[in-house]
């Protein structure tokens, strides 16, 4: 990215020669974004992100759609930007169907299918969930989708370069992306639209990306995308089966070394990136809060959520009841996170949580604890394993 900072400073819409070095990087990009998700490459639209991509394809089809046609079906565990994108549209009159998804998280095809009405337009449901990782049956949503000849979209941004995508398989007619959540940059996304699908540009403005999302092209930022992209298919096989196996590590280590640790989500269809556990009787915020200060970074839910006194809605959706999905709490996995890392989370972990349960009143009680015990932290851990 460097160069296009510094020397390369053209702009990639201009005809003279230093916008046309810059728009060489951007074609370039756009190629291998291309290449990860098995598309054309006049099928990727930049954008600043997942959010920006979200609301293009969830509010584009809406508005480029017949009147007579204003319905769209989607699910209560999508991300915010898709979420809020709908109750925006319902503000205008669009009907909104949410369903339901099972304890695992994952939502019923037939159930896609039972919601579609005459006058629906797009069906929108992420591919991999942001906060518990579990993977959705994409490629028969999509066959539902095309047999009704409905829009097809999917916010990929979480299985981006963690799992293998095929759009032409899996039969997308829009797949949203996002550069940091594969090593790249912040700030900098993709949108990839099959050809013919009908979309009206969410911006407006001059011509760029092919009149559909207009704006001075970010250069640096797309190429980073685009190095980011070529990364992350050379090493996908590679990192998916060494994450993945770190993250069962982790979560074995902890349902060993800790009472009352359950995994959510669906154990067998899931991002090897993402590890979501529910501590009983421990408040996930000081948990989040009492790792940090110990070197271990987690959160509670989404990190555009943070701040919300609210619990997952995901978690909610799941099924889980206010207490358990407050006591859950998501660790993330990378390409950086190394053997060395699960051994200290295992090492911290444990102590934090029997230090936060040696002062929770909910935990004492349950096992008819008395004050003295619970003013010792190791002693009260030790009766409770022994008691199961």
């Amino acid at each position: 990215m460097r160069p296009y900072f510094l020397e390369e400073y053209g702009n990639a819409s201009s005809v003279h020669a230093f916008g046309q070095r810059a728009r060489a990087a951007v074609e370039e990009a756009r190629a291998e974004v291309a290449r990860l998700i098995n598309a054309d490459p006049a099928e990727i639209v930049f954008t600043s992100g997942g959010t920006e991509g979200d609301n293009t394809a969830v509010l584009g089809v809406v508005e480029a759609a017949e009147a007579s046609k204003k319905h769209i079906v989607t699910t209560a565990i999508e991300h915010p930007a898709v979420l809020y994108a709908a109750r925006s549209l319902e503000e205008r009159g669009v009907r909104v169907t949410y369903l339901d998804v099972d304890s695992g998280g994952v939502v019923d095809p037939q159930e896609i299918a039972g919601a579609i009405q005459p006058d629906t337009v797009l069906v929108s449901v992420m591919h991999a969930n942001n906060e518990v990782g579990t993977l959705q049956p994409i490629r028969e949503i999509g066959r539902v989708a095309r047999e009704r000849g409905i829009a097809f979209h999917t916010d990929a941004v979480q299985a981006m370069g963690k799992v293998e995508i095929d759009v032409r398989e899996l039969g997308v007619d829009l797949l949203t992306m996002s550069a940091h959540k594969i090593c790249g940059p912040k700030g900098v996304g993709a949108l990839y639209i099959r050809k013919g699908t009908r979309l009206r540009p969410l911006l407006h403005g001059g011509h760029h990306e092919r009149d559909r999302r207009p704006g001075t092209e970010n250069v640096p930022g797309i190429v980073g995308l685009g190095a980011a992209a070529r990364l992350a298919q050379q090493h996908l096989a590679e990192d998916a089966a060494r994450v993945g196996a770190l993250r069962d590590r982790l979560e074995s280590g902890l349902v060993k070394a800790v009472p009352l640790v359950h995994v959510n989500g669906d154990r067998a269809h899931r991002l090897p990136t993402t590890a979501n556990l529910r501590f009983a009787h421990v408040d996930g915020e000081a948990l989040v809060i009492a790792l940090d200060l110990a070197g271990l970074a987690c959160s509670t839910g989404a990190a555009c959520s943070s701040g919300s006194l609210e619990p997952s809605h995901v978690l909610a959706a799941m099924g889980l009841p206010r207490e358990q999905a407050r006591s859950s709490v998501r660790f993330s996995l990378g390409r950086s996170t190394t053997d060395a890392d699960i051994e200290f989370a295992l090492e911290v972990i444990p102590r934090v949580i029997e230090r936060l349960r040696a002062i929770s009143p909910r935990y004492q009680s349950q096992k008819g604890f008395t004050a003295e015990n619970a003013g010792n932290a190791e002693k009260t851990a030790e009766v409770y394993r022994r008691a199961r």
